[in-house]
């Protein structure tokens, strides 16, 4: 079992956190991985790209010219795809882009990827950080203090004072518990966990 030292917002040990193996220690399948990456991605594409078929495009309805005798081309419709203006062939039409995962493997995904985390060493747990207003100036002082780059903070509870603090600062992310998933921990190379958030991912995720 995996244990993390628990340091507050000042970068002080305060204690230690036990890591289930189960859950920050699971062999890593990158198949897994991506699957359920590309699943969070697809879900997020709104299809809404939409061609115009003979069918939707207004006009067209009588023939351009005689059949024979002008020495041009065979036409029938100015709104045939061959024209300028015409419709388009086969173009794209609004769609769903989303497919299911089942429950079971993103679970384990996320276990995966949180596992990635522990084993680069990149995962620090915080007691917590106190922001007495909003104001980006402050909350800039920790993440000096605490060394953080590209980072996402993994809260257990929403923080408004600390969410409004943190937008304006570049490479940062706050997510609540509840919302953690597999993109954003891959996505950013530093994982910030308050110890409470730690306990309730450990909970759900065994």
């Amino acid at each position: 079992m995996a244990k993390l030292q628990v340091v507050d917002q000042n970068n002080q040990k305060v204690g230690d956190i036990e890591l289930a193996p189960e859950v920050f220690e699971v062999e890593i399948q990158p198949e897994i991985l991506n699957l359920v990456v590309r699943a969070q991605r697809a879900a997020k594409r709104s299809g809404t790209h939409a061609t115009k078929t003979r069918g939707m495009k207004s006009g067209g309805g009588r023939k351009p010219w005689r059949q024979k005798g002008t020495g041009r081309a065979r036409a029938g419709s100015s709104r045939s795809p061959l024209w300028r203006g015409g419709a388009v062939l086969f173009g794209p039409q609004p769609r769903d882009y989303s497919f299911k995962v089942n429950k079971k493997i993103r679970k384990l995904a996320l276990q995966m990827a949180l596992s990635s985390r522990v084993a680069e060493d990149k995962v620090t747990v915080v007691k917590s950080i106190d922001l007495a207003e909003i104001k980006t100036k402050a909350f800039a002082a920790v993440v000096e203090k605490l060394g953080l780059g590209k980072t996402l903070i993994v809260l257990k509870d929403a923080d408004l004072n600390l969410a409004l603090s943190a937008r304006n600062v570049p490479g940062i992310k706050v997510i609540e518990a509840d919302k953690l998933n597999v993109y954003d921990v891959l996505l950013y190379p530093e994982l910030v966990m308050f110890e409470a958030a730690a306990q309730d991912v450990q909970e759900r995720l065994k």
